[in-house]
């Protein structure tokens, strides 16, 4: 196995020295959390080298973008980070309706920034919960899982779904909140604090989770730059860059709250800043719940937003429009554009060229996993094979998102 997997990898790894091993870290590996795979050399424990192979779950989306049309790319966004889909459809939905200069109601704003948060707070109790899980210590994600699960049915008596949510339409969201929408989510934040203080308690001051994660898997900042860091992973090795607050959307410059960052990079200083800004996202989401305006859940947009079927069916205008949109999609005007969200893990870009079609012609996502998961092989090179996991597990690798 270990010749073909040296010919397979050209002259890298072809003349080990004497006492030299290749081990595969995946792609079926449970602590690797998708089908990734790395082939590391090692000298005993010691890892000597690794080189990082991906695309075993590369589903085309950029390709797929340019046949759907803008509506029906939601789809694609649902299956890349699948723990925090919200985030990904907000992040396409902003994108597309700043190239048709739409502005929604401030009611729809408030709601997908709370939805952004909860988002954002269900995929750090993943990343944390599971990095204990591949330590060794499956206690901790127990205790916040059903806190988990809670935001998940607030997601599913909202969107209808609860994984891929497709959240949100061009101009709007599909329906308006839900009665109990304020109370259920108040009543989850007020559970959520005391939780978190436990979780920390049972794990982050747990002396053996200290020991497999301090000085472990560090980065500098310089480095963190120079290989496209962003989100927590990049914030953790010192660098308070957050696009939430050096380039504002939607009304996070209307909102106060910090931005955690730690000091050497390690696994450690991403768990405690991802621990951190669960906190900072419960902070904002108190500061929006009770100031949800009255108001429409969507823009004044009949050549975008499909008209309520009632009206459909009774009106000749509104038939029209529906039938305009199914067939002849939505229309955006022609050029280059580019918008960036803080997604759970960093920076969420879509850039898209228009030639003024119901697709876009060209499609192109960045996504945070792809650029940080390339300093893999120099963050684990020295350090102990066991370190890997908890290396790998602390950038929160996600392989729908960093394949695409």
């Amino acid at each position: 196995m270990y010749e073909k997997t040296a010919e397979h990898f050209g002259q890298k790894f072809k003349d080990l020295p004497e006492g030299h091993l290749l081990v595969n870290l995946g792609p079926s590996h449970p602590a690797t959390h998708g089908i990734l795979q790395n082939v590391i050399q090692i000298d005993g424990e010691r890892v000597v080298d690794t080189e990082s192979v991906i695309g075993y779950v590369h589903r085309c989306f950029e390709k797929l973008g340019e046949r759907y049309d803008y509506n029906q790319f939601l789809v694609c966004t649902d299956r890349m980070n699948y723990v925090s889909t919200p985030l990904n459809n907000i992040g396409w939905i902003l994108t597309v309706e700043k190239m048709m200069q739409i502005q929604v109601p401030d009611r729809v704003t408030y709601v997908r920034m709370i939805i952004s948060e909860l988002s954002r707070i269900m995929d750090h109790i993943i990343c944390n919960g599971i990095m204990g899980v591949d330590l060794g210590a499956f206690s901790g994600l127990l205790h916040l899982f059903h806190h988990r699960e809670n935001i998940y049915q607030i997601l599913e008596k909202l969107t209808g779904a609860r994984l891929t949510t497709t959240f949100c339409r061009v101009g709007g969201m599909e329906r308006d909140i839900y009665p109990e929408f304020q109370s259920e989510i108040k009543l989850i934040l007020k559970g959520l604090k005391p939780a978190l203080d436990e979780f920390e308690e049972l794990l982050i001051r747990n002396k053996i989770f200290n020991e497999r994660t301090k000085g472990i898997g560090g980065i500098s900042a310089e480095r963190a730059i120079a290989y496209g860091f962003s989100g927590p992973n990049l914030r953790a090795a010192g660098v308070a860059w957050d696009v939430r607050k050096d380039d504002p959307y939607m009304f996070y410059d209307k909102v106060d709250f910090d931005i955690p960052v730690g000091e050497d990079g390690s696994a450690l200083d991403r768990t405690l800043v991802r621990m951190e800004e669960m906190r900072q996202s419960m902070r904002i989401i108190e500061q929006l719940i009770d100031g949800i305006p009255e108001g429409p859940y969507h823009a004044d947009v009949p050549h975008a937003f499909l008209p309520p079927k009632d009206r459909v069916y009774h009106n000749m205008e509104e038939l029209i429009y529906h039938f305009k949109i199914i067939m002849h999609g939505v229309k955006v005007p022609p050029g280059e554009y580019y918008h960036a969200t803080e997604a759970a893990n960093g920076e969420l870009g879509f850039y898209v060229v228009s030639e003024g079609e119901k697709s876009p012609w060209r499609v192109h996502v960045r996504r945070p996993c792809f650029w940080y998961y390339q300093a893999f092989p120099e963050m684990v090179k020295g350090g102990l094979l066991a370190d890997t996991i908890a290396t790998m597990s602390s950038l929160n690798v996600i392989a729908g998102e960093l394949d695409c």
